[in-house]
């Protein structure tokens, strides 16, 4: 076989064997296939798709390629959770301490920043000393100690993902769903979880746009998941606005510590709380829906989901002075309000602009390995999100930019994220509807 002849056969549409897909990811992971080559092979199946039969092939051959961990010397149940991506989604900060304080471990690989959606290891390296690259040996011994550990994936773990994830960063194919789907299902199949909750977003802020697209989406990975033999369930988030107010990676971690502290955006603490609450469901700690998102709203009330996010940082090496006191973790030299143009109704709060709009800022990456700066991004106040009723003059949010130069192009590009009506609004749905 040639890879030229695999991406032009996906180029013109036809279906890649089981045999050309391995042939393809071992070749890439082996450093025989070049960048460029595999950049085109994206590029055809961001054209062209792929069969279900073709997904799960991908899925198969991205998973197995390096190492699968056994995490059953350490929990005989594992649960991990994972979000397609979106604006302002620091979910994992709050879902993970909810469901490891009762618990039920949570060992995640997590990513970073794709396109407009940002990621959850840059944010968690906004915390000095936070180690987000760890060897599996650290991994397991951190899930057996804390119940809880967030890594990226090593070099041995689906090293085919980790390539893969990058690239398509930085060639325009983010959005193409059997990419997405076979780079979450490979993710969650190599690091051993027994049961998976899928926190799939849709909305202009997503990569799925509709909520028809994010149900397809949904519904091929629960499906690829349970022939794989693991318990599966997805949630259809909405992201047609950025979730909770603040996006940017350390003014995340601000509000999820907030959150943690049973404050924050409405908007995202129910979020949170409902997939936390799938993530009990599945794990078998009980059978009522709504029992198991009381008790996940009850480790917040409580403070021991806090506790555990505490003592996860302090796992990782992250200092928890800077999570205790929020106020010192990395702040922007210069701070500007976007002032409302008229009075009314906010109708439309655009977040995949405000999303490119931090990325503009810095706070995402236009190359890969782009460093990131943490401090930058943007807080929408509480009425500037849609259903919200603004006078003509007040804020409906703050720019954190470094220079003056990024902080007026960021302004003048979020006065266009926004539109009004004179009419009352209804705030759109928090979770569209789950798939069990």
């Amino acid at each position: 076989m040639r890879i030229v002849d695999i991406i032009t056969k996906k180029r013109d549409g036809g279906e890649l064997s089981r045999e050309e897909i391995e042939f393809f990811i071992q070749g890439y992971v082996a450093g025989d296939v070049p960048d460029y080559q595999a950049a085109a092979w994206c590029m055809a199946v961001y054209f062209q798709s792929m069969t279900p039969a073709e997904t799960t092939h991908l899925i198969k051959a991205m998973a197995f390629t390096g190492e699968t961990l056994d995490l059953h010397d350490v929990h005989p149940f594992i649960v991990d959770k994972h979000s397609s991506g979106g604006v302002g989604d620091k979910t994992t900060l709050v879902v993970g301490p909810i469901v490891a304080s009762l618990n039920v471990p949570v060992g995640k690989m997590s990513g970073r920043a794709l396109s407009f959606s940002g990621g959850t290891l840059d944010k968690l390296e906004s915390i000095p000393g936070f180690q987000a690259d760890l060897t599996i040996d650290q991994f397991k011994r951190q899930l057996r100690a804390v119940g809880l550990v967030v890594a990226g994936q090593t070099h041995e773990l689906a090293p085919a993902d980790g390539k893969l994830y990058a690239l398509r960063d930085v060639t325009g194919t983010v959005p193409a769903l059997p990419l997405i789907a076979s780079s979450i299902m490979s993710k969650k199949i190599a690091s051993g979880a027994d049961a998976i909750v899928l926190d799939v977003k849709v909305g202009h802020g997503a990569f799925m746009q509709t909520e028809a697209e994010g149900v397809k989406l949904a519904e091929l990975m629960v499906q690829i998941g349970r022939r794989l033999g693991r318990k599966m369930s997805a949630l259809i988030g909405d992201m047609s606005q950025p979730l909770g107010r603040a996006v940017g990676n350390a003014l995340e971690v601000i509000e999820a510590v907030e959150t943690l502290h049973d404050r924050g955006p409405a908007d995202f603490r129910e979020h949170c709380v409902d997939v936390a609450g799938e993530m009990l469901l599945i794990a078998g700690l009980t059978t009522d829906p709504a029992a198991a998102r009381a008790r996940a709203a009850a480790t917040l009330a409580d403070g021991i989901a806090w506790a555990k996010f505490r003592e996860f940082v302090a796992a990782q090496g992250g200092d928890v002075t800077f999570v205790d006191e929020p106020a010192r973790l990395p702040r922007a030299p210069l701070i500007e309000p976007l002032p409302a143009p008229q009075s009314g109704y906010v109708r439309q709060v655009d977040a995949r602009e405000v999303g490119f709009t931090v990325v503009d800022l810095g706070g995402g990456r236009a190359q890969t390995g782009e460093p990131i700066d943490h401090a930058v991004g943007a807080v929408l106040a509480e009425n500037g999100k849609v259903g919200g009723m603004v006078e003509a003059g007040e804020p409906l949010l703050w720019v954190h930019a470094r220079t003056q130069k990024t902080l007026d192009a960021a302004l003048a590009r979020l006065a266009n994220a926004y539109r009004f009506s004179d009419e009352p609004v209804a705030a759109p749905p928090v979770i569209h509807r789950i798939i069990r």
